[in-house]
């Protein structure tokens, strides 16, 4: 045990809870904070008992109150795939706004270094390539998707106000498109669908015509930059990713192929605002975290993979 205490907002969804797993695992006391929106009790179920552990139902947008010292606030509270935060928009606005002033708040009572999870989408639809940190973004701000966009946009100005107005530490992580075990089948991103209509020999459905860029992180591979950032002296935003890029109809055909699926391929309508290419500049992380990313995408497919075949039962 290293007498530390951590509390991390969204600790119930699929990062937060790869993160509960990370710091209970370094020795420190976890305390998890969750309305249950879109995480789940499924992913932290193990942690229930350990002593090292504590779980709250909470929504953030309301007044936080959390007993005792807290050394370090972890705000990952959001709903984080398209087909979330266009079922709850005005949520994803709250969360990003009233929720990362309320996360301020307390790490400014509570004197303890702040960690924002921000986002590759407050590039938008980027017109540079890779993503610097210095880039400012392409973001439609009234367009359906761009309630997720502002909200962290916003969450990252508020985030600088409280450091440089109040000396609250504070820490930006903009996470690129990240993958693994504990994402959501219905997730409506890419790897979740695709995955699933293959092992279901269902038509695996691309957008558009597939030519548009993600860049993919395993999840293993963020959740140590996310701890290596935390504890460092970088108080700028840092882009934290997989450079290792790849076309949406690329990766279709090569989860296809992992999983030994018969399904074919079929395309539909791009959605509004999705970006075409996004890859990061990771330099920042590799020079001042020592941090890039270890696991290779076909292996964290096979990875995930497995996971997902243990959650539908095949």
């Amino acid at each position: 045990m290293n007498n530390k205490r951590i509390l991390i907002t969204g600790g119930a969804g699929f990062l937060g809870s790869h993160l509960c797993d990370k710091f209970i695992g370094h020795g420190y006391t976890v305390v998890c904070m969750d309305n249950l929106i879109t995480g789940s009790m499924d992913n932290i179920a193990h942690l229930l008992g350990n002593p090292q552990f504590t779980f709250i139902h909470h929504d953030v947008t309301n007044y936080m109150y959390v007993e005792g010292n807290v050394d370090y606030i972890l705000h990952f509270a959001s709903p984080a795939s398209p087909i979330d935060y266009l079922k709850f928009p005005i949520q994803t606005l709250k969360v990003g706004s009233l929720g990362t002033h309320k996360a301020l708040g307390l790490a400014k009572v509570k004197n303890a270094r702040f960690l924002l999870a921000s986002t590759s989408e407050v590039y938008g639809d980027p017109l540079i390539h890779p993503q610097q940190e210095s880039y400012w973004g392409n973001v439609n701000p009234v367009g359906s998707r761009g309630v997720y966009d502002e909200a962290k946009r916003f969450a990252e100005a508020m985030t600088m106000a409280y450091q440089r107005y109040h000396g609250v530490e504070t820490r930006i992580i903009r996470i690129f498109n990240t993958y693994g075990p504990k994402m959501r089948i219905e997730d409506g991103r890419a790897i979740p669908a695709f995955m699933s209509q293959a092992l279901h020999n269902q038509p695996v459905t691309v957008f558009g015509d597939g030519s548009q860029t993600r860049s993919v992180c395993y999840v293993d591979d963020l959740v140590e930059g996310i701890y290596r950032l935390l504890l460092s002296d970088e108080n700028m935003p840092v882009n934290i990713g997989n450079p290792d890029e790849i076309s949406m109809l690329d990766l279709a055909k090569e989860i296809i192929d992992i999983t030994g699926s018969k399904s074919d391929i079929i395309f539909k309508e791009l959605p509004e605002d999705d970006p075409k290419i996004r890859q990061p500049d990771i330099t920042i992380a590799r020079t001042r975290l020592q941090w890039e990313p270890r696991i290779q995408r076909r292996e964290g497919l096979i990875k995930t993979i497995e996971y997902f075949k243990k959650r539908l039962g095949l």
